[in-house]
C-alpha cells in the first residue's frame, strides 16, 4: 500500500467520454471527504487517438498523453490505472498492469467474453494489488439511500423489483458501426447498460438466483461503416457501405432473487428521447421506493403513515442525511443537486482509499469477482432467450 507521505500517481487508459469521467474523478478526489489521501499526481492519459488523448490530458490537468496502453504499463512511476477502452481489451491490459504491480480500476462490463472475465477473476485471487470495477451507480446518494431503507427493513418483506435502463444513443440508423455493435449476444445493450441495472438490483435487493422469459431483439440490423475514429456515442462521418449489427439493441427478462423476490428487467439503446434512463422501483409489504437517473437529486419513498390521509409517495431530496453527500459536495445543502460526475469522483476516491490504505475508507468498490457474477447473469439471460424463455439458474455467489 502507498503511505500517506508519498504521492499517488494515477493514469487513465482511454480518452473517450467514460475515460474523461474517470480523469475528472481523479482530479477531484482530494476535494471530497476531508484529508486522508496522499497527494495525487495526475500522470498520464493514454489513447491510440493521440489528439484525443492530448485534449483530455489538457482539459483534466494530466501531465502528458501517451500513445498506447503499453506505455502506461512500462512507466514505473504510475501506481494506479483506470481501464476505459473496448471490452475485448480489458483482459490483456489488466493482466499486464497487475504483472507490473499497478492497481487497476476497470470499467464494466468486466470483459468481452465470459472466458476472459473468469480469467480476470482468477487473476484477482492471486493479485497483490487492488483490483476493482466501475459500477458507478453504487455511489449515487439516492440509490445508496434506498439500499439503506431496504437493509433496515423499512419496506417490509420485498415483493417486486422492477428495473430498467432505457437509452437513446443508438436510435439513429445512420449512427456508425462502432465496436459497441460487435460481439456475441449479450454484449449489446444487455452488457453495456444492462450490467448497471443488474448490479444496482443486487446491490439494493440481494443476489439473483435464476432468470427466465428472456427476449433479445435488434431494431437496426445494419449500420454504416465509420470513416474515422468514433468517440463514445458521438456521431461520426460514415461511408455508403453498411455492416451487420451483431448484438442486441433491446432485452427483457424476469428474475428470482434468493429472498424469493421477483424482478422484471428491460434495457434498450434504441429508446427515443431517453438519454440515460436508469430507473427502478422496489416494492414491499410495508413501503416502496423509486429512483430515476434523469432526476438524480431525489427519490420517491412511501410507507404506512399513521394517518391514512397523509399517505402517498414523498419526494426525498438528496442532502447530507444520505450516503456520500455529506463531505462530497462543496455546498452541503439539500436541493443543490447531485450528478453522474459526482459519482465518478466518489468511485475514484473509494478506489484510491483502497490503494492507499486510509484509516476510514469509503465503502470498497466492486471487485472483478462481482463483475464476473454480473456477466454470469447476462449469460443466463442469453441462454434463456435461446431456449424460448426457459428458466436458467445463475451460479451461486462465490
Amino acid at each position: 500500500m502507498t503511505t500517506s507521505g508519498k504521492p499517488l500517481s494515477v493514469a487513465v487508459i482511454g480518452a473517450g467520454m467514460a475515460g474523461r469521467s474517470h480523469a475528472a474523478g481523479y482530479r477531484n478526489v482530494n476535494t471530497v471527504f476531508g484529508a486522508g489521501l496522499p497527494p495525487v499526481r495526475l500522470a498520464a492519459i493514454a489513447d491510440a487517438n493521440v489528439a484525443l488523448g492530448e485534449d483530455a490530458a489538457r482539459r483534466y490537468g494530466f501531465e502528458k498523453a501517451l500513445p498506447s496502453w503499453e506505455a502506461v504499463v512500462e512507466d514505473p512511476t504510475i501506481d494506479a490505472v483506470s481501464i476505459v477502452v473496448g471490452n475485448a481489451l480489458h483482459r490483456p491490459i489488466a493482466e499486464a498492469l497487475v504483472a507490473a504491480g499497478k492497481h487497476v480500476l476497470c470499467e464494466k462490463p468486466l470483459a468481452g467474453s465470459l472466458e476472459d472475465a473468469r480469467a480476470m477473476a482468477e487473476l484477482e485471487r492471486s493479485a497483490e494489488v487492488v483490483t476493482a470495477v466501475g459500477y458507478t451507480f453504487r455511489r449515487s446518494p439516492g440509490i445508496a439511500g434506498i439500499r439503506d431503507h431496504v437493509q433496515r427493513g423499512e419496506l417490509g418483506d420485498l415483493t417486486l423489483f422492477s428495473g430498467r435502463y432505457w437509452c437513446d444513443y443508438a436510435t439513429d440508423p445512420r449512427g456508425p458501426l462502432s465496436w459497441r455493435f460487435k460481439g456475441d449476444a449479450g454484449s449489446g445493450a444487455l452488457g453495456d447498460v444492462g450490467s448497471h441495472v443488474i448490479d444496482a438490483a443486487e446491490y439494493v435487493a440481494g443476489p439473483i438466483v435464476s432468470v427466465s422469459g428472456a427476449v433479445l431483439s435488434t431494431q437496426i440490423a445494419k449500420r454504416p461503416l465509420p470513416l474515422g475514429a468514433v468517440v463514445g456515442h458521438n456521431a461520426a462521418p460514415v461511408s455508403d457501405e453498411f455492416g451487420e449489427v451483431e448484438n442486441e439493441d433491446t432485452a427483457s427478462f424476469t428474475a428470482t432473487f434468493a429472498s424469493g423476490l421477483v424482478g422484471t428487467f428491460s434495457v434498450t439503446r434504441t429508446g427515443f428521447g431517453l438519454p440515460n434512463g436508469l430507473a427502478f422501483d422496489v416494492l414491499g409489504v410495508g413501503g416502496r421506493a423509486a429512483f430515476d437517473q434523469h432526476r438524480p437529486a431525489e427519490y420517491l419513498f412511501d410507507d404506512a403513515q399513521p394517518d391514512a390521509r397523509t399517505r402517498g409517495a414523498r419526494q426525498i431530496i438528496v442532502g447530507p442525511n444520505l450516503p456520500y453527500f455529506a463531505g462530497g459536495v462543496p455546498m452541503e445543502a439539500p436541493g443543490v443537486g447531485a450528478s453522474n460526475a459526482d459519482n465518478f469522483t466518489y468511485q475514484a476516491r473509494a478506489f484510491l482509499d483502497q490503494v492507499a490504505g486510509v484509516t476510514e475508507p469509503l465503502p470498497a468498490c466492486a471487485t472483478f469477482a462481482d463483475a464476473l457474477r454480473t456477466m454470469e447473469i447476462i449469460q443466463a439471460v442469453v441462454a434463456s432467450a435461446r431456449n424460448d424463455g426457459a428458466a436458467v439458474a445463475v451460479p451461486p455467489v462465490a
